[in-house]
């Protein structure tokens, strides 16, 4: 089974739509709400985790487009650079999902991109700047 965090944009005018019922139905896909922002009669913004197979992704995936929603896969849009990461630890104090973690054994800090939901809180942590990319609350 696999898992993938997206950012689903849903614009005004597909905002009352069910669109998100129909996955789980539909689509058989486990779905976890990791953040929902909500603006009546404006856009809705949803991180959401899926876990399925790959067609069962791929076809949920395409659901959300064919629908309007526009969806962005998370996982490649903080990056860490290796060089310049010291492993103090600091970003693993703010990570809410987990997506960083210092392994007990070698006190080094590891990513897990296929966790992160892109919140920026790394970023802001990292006392080395070896943390960057496009935050979604920050800037999209």
């Amino acid at each position: 089974m696999k898992s993938v965090n997206v950012l689903l944009i849903f614009k005004k005018e597909i905002m009352y739509k069910p669109i998100i019922y129909r996955i789980a139905k539909d689509f058989d896909v486990i779905f976890n709400v990791l953040e929902a922002k909500i603006f009546p009669k404006q856009e809705g913004r949803i991180i959401l985790e899926l876990r399925g197979t790959d067609e069962q992704i791929d076809k949920t995936v395409n659901y959300f487009t064919s629908e309007g929603v526009e969806l962005q896969i998370l996982a490649d849009m903080i990056k860490r650079d290796e060089t310049k990461c010291v492993h103090c630890g600091a970003c693993t104090a703010v990570c809410r999902v987990d997506a960083l973690k210092i392994n007990r054994e070698t006190m080094e800090v590891e990513f897990f991109p296929d966790k992160c939901v892109a919140c920026g809180l790394c970023k802001m942590a990292c006392p080395m700047d070896a943390m960057s990319g496009t935050a979604i609350d920050r800037e999209i």
